[in-house]
């Protein structure tokens, strides 16, 4: 036994004590059924051995026939004894069950009263909906099958004692053989069972943080990340379920081993016991013993102790175990956890000496057959570049943003940023070279201030007041209150959500940002405001553009028409390409 598994067995033990001590009348009326079914078992083995030799070898069937009736009553009344057996069984896994329940309930109600991100209690479902059932069923069969081992084998052994004493001889080692094998294959097993159950409550609890998570994963870019975290978590799940079954197949085999051996030796030594002077119907009674109750108790001990046991420890350590240390996460209320959120400060690049983003030869087709929406694209942009985007509807302006921000990988190519792969790279280190703001802002339930230093948690209050300022946000945080006042998301408009995201943005240490039309619902004064803010701070800005007017005030412009991409200035592009002065003409009409 490992000290892991001797400390929880100590920690169990007192209130195991004290639950039995509560229920002494109920174990009573226990143990007298079992009295009842240890005389059922020796009964039937002494029955079928007085009816051959003192019946029918011995010529009188009638008496052989009576005594085979006597064996036939105490088979039929092993149904009033399982009876009786459960109906005493529920009044002892029934106030487990209850009593597993409440405390289960009052960890998760404890850890939800002390508040913030430490204080959610996501195991909580995993063990009101499995565990605790896990807990009780296997309690159950742990007292069916103990109690129908000790007292069958009871009464089994004490029959074959009662037949000839060679018969134990016999008997007893092929029977210790095969529980010692088996013995030896409970503690991998039940470490097996407690990985498993541990990468079960993984997978949940990670499910249950991206639920919750779902539009920060999608406003930051790290969906990928998740979902890898999630397939590693599904692969540990998988690993150990696959380990537990290995173990099961062991337990298999020493099943078969104690099963078949001592009938395998009965056999084998008939010739030997009846030198010693077993009689006919001692060797047909010890093979009743061993047929009808003791090895199929003890088939069943096995069964129950291999996987109930191991499986009652195990869930038992889980839900009245110590309650573990809160997770330690940053925020307050109802702000998303920053320990979720990429943190930028985890990895820093130098800007200087490489561009600022790098595509080379990039192609991604939806598919095999499919047109490419993007075939061999080469783009350099210098770091403190403002790289304006524009094209017709699904040209492909928002696959180039996924692209760049790591969220997607490329057919065949590369995609640099600060001189990087991103392609692959871990979300916190994506999140720390660029910050990708979509179409659709995203602002929570939190305060101004949350929302806005969301990206940059350190950020001080006169660089949030100065950020307001530069952004116009001023009207709209005076309105809700103040930078500590709480925002409602539903409460804003979608150019106030956009306009959050933006300053959001703006504060982000990242060296890349990324607009995916993330002004479309600004008016034009909004929209050029928030744009030369943004190209006013250090670091590269890339722009899909919702507007022309974008392009105008870009430092360049990447134009996708479907059959080349072409990269200049305004003035270079009215020149050189004809749908750039085609969505140029539109627009000033």
């Amino acid at each position: 036994m490992t000290s892991a598994e001797a400390g929880t067995l100590r920690r169990l033990a007192p209130p195991a004590r004290r639950f039995l001590a509560h229920r002494k009348g109920v174990l009573v009326r226990l143990a007298l059924w079992s009295l009842a079914e240890s005389g059922q078992a020796f009964l039937v083995g002494h029955a079928v051995a007085r009816s051959v030799d003192e019946g029918f070898l011995a010529g009188d069937p009638r008496r052989g026939l009576l005594w085979l009736g006597i064996a036939l009553v105490a088979v039929l009344s092993g149904a009033r004894v399982v009876r009786g057996v459960f109906a005493q069984l529920a009044g002892v896994t029934e106030p487990l069950r209850d009593g597993l329940v409440r405390r289960a309930v009052d960890r998760s109600m404890a850890r939800a009263a002390r508040g913030g991100p430490g204080g959610t209690d996501r195991a909580a479902v995993s063990r009101l909906t499995n565990q605790v059932e896990i807990a009780r069923d296997s309690f159950a069969g742990l007292v069916l099958t103990l109690r129908s081992f000790v007292f069958t084998a009871a009464g089994a052994l004490l029959g074959l004692l009662s037949l000839h004493p060679d018969l134990l001889v016999v008997v007893l080692p092929p029977l210790a053989a095969g529980l010692a094998l088996f013995l030896v294959t409970l503690r991998p097993m039940a470490a097996a069972q407690r990985r498993a159950l541990a990468a079960d409550e993984a997978l949940g609890d990670h499910a249950a943080r991206a639920r919750a998570a779902l539009r920060d994963l999608a406003a930051c870019g790290t969906g990928p990340g998740a979902e890898r975290s999630g397939a590693d978590l599904v692969a540990d799940a998988a690993a150990a379920a696959r380990t537990l079954a290995g173990w099961a197949a062991v337990r298999t085999a020493a099943l078969g081993v104690a099963g078949h051996l001592p009938v395998l030796a009965l056999l084998v030594a008939v010739e030997w016991l009846r030198g010693h002077g077993v009689s006919v119907g001692a060797l047909l009674g010890a093979f009743t013993y061993l047929v009808q109750s003791l090895l199929p108790a003890l088939h069943t001990l096995m069964t129950a102790l291999g996987a109930a046991g191991s499986r009652l420890l195990v869930v038992l350590d889980r839900i009245l175990g110590a309650e573990p240390e809160p997770e330690p996460e940053s925020g307050s209320g109802s702000r998303p956890s920053t320990a979720s959120a990429p943190r930028a400060a985890a990895f820093t690049v130098d800007t200087a000496a490489v561009p600022a983003l790098e595509l080379r030869a990039v192609t991604l087709s939806y598919g095999v057959r499919a047109e490419p929406v993007l075939d061999a694209l080469d783009l350099c942009v210098a770091p403190g570049e403002h790289l304006a985007v524009v094209g017709p509807s699904g040209i492909g302006k928002s696959t180039l943003t996924r692209l760049v921000a790591g969220t997607l990988a490329p057919s065949r190519g590369e995609v640099r940023v600060a001189g990087r792969p991103v392609t692959a790279r871990p979300a916190a280190e994506l999140a720390a070279l660029r910050v990708l703001v979509p179409q659709d802002a995203y602002v929570f339930s939190g305060t101004v201030g949350d929302n806005l230093a969301y990206l940059r948690t350190d950020a001080s209050r006169a660089e949030l007041d100065a950020a307001v300022g530069a952004f116009g946000l001023g009207p709209l945080v005076e309105r809700l209150g103040g930078l500590d006042a709480t925002v409602r998301p539903a409460e804003l408009s979608p150019g106030e959500r956009q306009l959050v995201a933006l300053v959001r943005a703006y504060l982000s240490p990242a060296p890349l940002l990324l607009l995916d039309e993330a002004t479309c619902h600004l008016d034009p004064a909004s929209e050029a405001r928030a744009e030369e803010a943004l190209a006013g701070r250090a670091g590269t800005l890339v722009v899909v553009a919702h507007r022309l007017s974008s392009a105008v005030r870009a430092d360049r412009t990447l134009v996708l028409d479907g059959v080349r991409a072409q990269c200049g200035t305004h003035a270079e592009l009215l020149g050189r390409s004809p749908l750039y002065r085609d969505l140029t003409g539109h627009w000033n009409s």
